[in-house]
């Protein structure tokens, strides 16, 4: 599993582009963000906000928001190539 991260976060995790190791059978988005979070713990406050995303974050699979459909967390990553994390960008 593939995960991009952009402008802040990638700061923060040093890399913009992180593979993921998801160790779980059927995994889920939660499972993905988890396996970055262990390859990455200093976005956790950066992306979490408890158990849930951020509001300022947007997560993106394959270019569509799971969190627009009643899955969220829990959308298959079978299928799934890539994750991208977007925090606030300005700029002009």
């Amino acid at each position: 599993m593939h995960c991009k991260l952009f402008a802040t976060l990638a700061e923060t995790a040093g890399q913009r582009d992180v593979e993921l190791a998801v160790e779980a059978e059927d995994p889920t988005l939660r499972d993905g963000i988890d396996a970055l979070l262990a390859a990455e713990p200093a976005l956790e406050a950066e992306i979490l906000d408890g158990d849930e995303l951020q509001p300022h974050i947007r997560l993106l699979c394959d270019g569509e928001n799971p969190f627009d459909t009643a899955d969220g967390w829990n959308t298959a990553l079978s299928s799934v190539e890539e994750i991208a994390l977007f925090p606030p960008v300005t700029g002009g």
